[in-house]
């Protein structure tokens, strides 16, 4: 069980010892276990959200999408990170109002056509990993919830390099420069990355 929650440098998030009790199936023992399990919520989880037209830019329901992705593993899916020493994301009391912002700015730049609708989406993309909302699984989150933006908004998912993220070093080493150039206000590499 030694490898189950060893985090894989800068780019994963470590889970406090609490956190780490939230760990529902009890034959979980390794990470590949823990990523497999994971996977396939999320996977069940992406039936759900695609089944039906759903609203993205309501910070309800991207604590529910965050709890279905998550919830038959971890029992802190969906609840706000509560830890005060956070290394990734805003401190826990200026989460919520961030993604209340940040769910406005997005409405206002759909309604005012601010952006083209992708660079709209990797713009939500990147606020939300910015944000850090959840304990883990953020990045994740967040591209799902861009993927629900863009077809609300009559586009395509975004490919997000063209491989599985977690399998990849090589495409998760570039969707992480990626987004620190967005956190330095260059979203050319995040946008030439989501539909690579």
């Amino acid at each position: 069980m030694t490898d189950l929650f060893k985090t894989d440098g800068e780019v994963s998030t470590p889970l406090s010892a609490e956190e780490r009790e939230g760990l529902l199936p009890t034959y979980i023992t390794t990470r590949a276990e823990l990523n497999d399990a994971e996977q396939a919520n999320i996977s069940d989880a992406d039936r759900w959200a695609f089944r039906r037209k759903r609203d993205v830019l309501d910070v309800p329901f991207l604590r529910r999408l965050h709890k279905r992705m998550f919830g038959k593993v971890w029992a802190w899916a969906g609840a706000f990170s509560q830890e005060v020493d956070r290394r990734i994301g805003l401190d826990r009391h200026l989460i919520e109002p961030a993604l209340h912002a940040l769910v406005g700015d997005v409405r206002y730049w759909i309604q005012h056509q601010s952006y083209p609708k992708d660079e709209i989406a990797a713009r939500l993309h990147h606020a939300l990993t910015r944000i850090h909302p959840f304990p883990n699984g953020n990045g994740r989150h967040a591209r799902l919830a861009s993927d629900l933006l863009l077809v609300a908004l009559g586009r395509a998912p975004f490919t997000w390099g063209g491989a599985a993220l977690i399998a990849t070093s090589a495409m998760r080493d570039d969707y992480v420069a990626a987004l620190r150039a967005a956190d330095g206000h260059d979203l050319r590499p995040l946008l030439a990355f989501v539909r690579a």
